[in-house]
């Protein structure tokens, strides 16, 4: 398990003492505790799987503003994940980048006036630098309308940004382990109560060993077990309830050759996304269920998996089939209770819960992947003055590990110019296969410079382990990213498993049982 000492003190009984106490390893608890390292708390997250295992890797891995939430006047959210677009797309050009979305209008659908009425209000409330407006195109003229029907002759396109999901929260816990955070990988948090002024937790990890932590706030970012959490840790408070949504996607193989991606809207107001995805795919999601079962074994069901496949197949010429699909994934996002009695209406904006009563404890309920820095931001203006904490909110204007291609701080230009920044690797690194340096190059930026240190030759890349996976990369992703797995590997650190054989997850673990990483 790789975990870094820094920041947090070890007392003469062994337990560590810290001032934030983050639990949970999606997106907000990275971010959150990215946020409180910088601002000069030590801070010790703690999740109970690897990072990002859950809801935050099986998002639709948009970063975008909402443009149907609209439709639900939440004019507020999406104004807020506006201005968050240009401002992660700068923080981490390698893992995000603009995407343009095509918009097929249908007979029966909402007068075409009043959807232009509604891109052009999305194209107004933030400022924009990067990202082009939106407007209306011909299918029978555009690349986009070759695969779809013939029925579709007229269509609209906008600005969005696509983001590797997980990734993003790896970024996280690495810039925040670099401010000093300790970051443990499956240590779950099996008890917790305030002892004076300080809580009192015990984490179990994943050999079986207990750590005793004193901390002088919590935060609670556990993603859907976040009421289940609190209870635990100040049941006799009142608290409030978070609706459960489950979110399945499909993945089949690539259907269109454009790099443009499609919203399809369903006559029952839903939407569906299709998107170019890995090079040779096509992701298509996502569905909107309310979810009661178990929140660590979510899956696709049969009928969401038709549901895709028969909206997607009402717009594109060839029919898309169960039989088409090559991988699935779903994941149950938590949302704020609220009166909603449709799934898809249910706010995706988030809120806090701050109790005082003792030391402090902040949780956070809801939350989008795209306004994920916000939320954090604000986590810490609330909790850092709780802590004597006077440093100000930094995040804006910083980049995550491996965006700095042009510089230490974020750059319109490193958008832009990212087929630059991979052609530089390219010439300079020419003893690599091209494009698995461009692949190097959109997974770890600039950190490339570390996979590769002190490397001149193939031969020094290490053992191949599958075609493309050589042991250089999988020891980084073990120093430096927390993986122990060939699931961590193979399809949180990167999308590896899509393209390799049927096998290579057991030889992977194989290959990592058998060469240990030295202490």
């Amino acid at each position: 398990m790789a975990a870094a000492r820094q920041g947090v003190e070890v007392a003469a009984d062994g337990t560590v003492e810290c001032d934030v106490l983050v639990v949970g390893g999606g997106i907000n608890g990275a971010g959150i505790a990215r946020d409180a390292a910088g601002r000069g708390l030590s801070v010790l997250l703690c999740e109970k799987d690897d990072l990002a295992s859950h809801t935050s890797s099986a998002s639709t891995k948009l970063i975008h503003g909402g443009l149907r939430y609209l439709e639900y006047y939440e004019f507020g959210l999406v104004r807020k994940a506006l201005v968050e677009r240009e401002v992660l797309l700068r923080s981490a050009p390698h893992i995000m980048w603009p995407l343009r979305f095509v918009m097929p209008h249908a007979r029966g659908q909402r007068p075409a006036w009043l959807i232009r009425a509604g891109l052009f209000l999305y194209d107004m409330l933030a400022k924009r630098e990067i990202l082009p407006a939106s407007h209306g195109i011909d299918l029978t003229r555009h690349a986009a309308g070759q695969p779809l029907k013939l029925q579709f002759k007229r269509g609209f396109v906008y600005s969005d940004g696509w983001v590797d999901d997980a990734r993003l929260v790896v970024l996280n816990a690495m810039d925040a382990a670099e401010h000093g955070a300790t970051i443990l990988t499956r240590t779950r948090c099996t008890a917790l109560a305030r002892a004076g002024e300080r809580w009192q937790a015990t984490l179990l990890q994943g050999d079986g060993r207990e750590l005793a932590v004193r901390a002088r706030s919590v935060v609670n970012a556990a993603g859907p077990w976040t009421a289940e959490f609190l209870r635990q840790a100040a049941p006799a408070a009142p608290h409030r309830h978070l609706r459960l949504i489950k979110g399945s996607h499909i993945v089949v193989k690539r259907l269109f050759e454009h790099d443009h991606a499609y919203i399809f809207q369903h006559p029952d107001g839903r939407i569906v996304f299709a998107i170019p995805y890995e090079h040779d795919f096509t992701l298509i999601g996502t569905t909107d269920l309310d979810y009661h079962g178990d929140s660590g074994k979510v899956a696709i069901e049969d009928e969401e998996i038709r549901y895709l496949c028969e909206l997607s197949s009402y717009y594109f010429s060839k029919p898309v089939t169960p039989a088409d699909v090559v991988w699935t994934y779903a994941g149950v996002r938590p949302l704020v209770e609220d009166a909603a009695a449709d799934a898809k209406a249910v706010t995706r904006d988030y809120r806090f819960e701050l109790d005082q009563d003792g030391p402090p404890l902040l949780s956070v309920f809801g939350g989008k992947i795209t306004t994920f820095r916000k939320l954090a931001e604000e986590a810490l203006d609330l909790l850092a003055p709780l802590l004597d904490g006077t440093r100000r909110a930094w995040t804006a204007r910083a980049c995550l590990p491996g965006g700095d291609l042009f510089g230490s701080t974020p750059q319109n230009r490193a958008v832009r110019e990212f087929g630059r920044f991979v052609q530089g690797l390219q010439r300079e690194y020419a003893w690599l296969p091209g494009p698995l340096v461009a692949r190097y190059a959109r997974a770890y930026g600039t950190r490339i410079h570390v996979l590769l240190d002190g490397r001149a030759d193939v031969a020094a890349m290490g053992e191949e382990i599958a075609a493309g996976l050589y042991g250089a990369e999988v020891d980084y992703l073990r120093r430096h990213e927390w993986a122990v797995s060939a699931a961590d590997i193979l399809w949180r650190r990167s999308k590896l498993g899509l393209h390799l054989p049927g096998g290579t997850a057991d030889r992977l673990d194989a290959w990592l049982s058998q060469h240990p990483l030295p202490p």
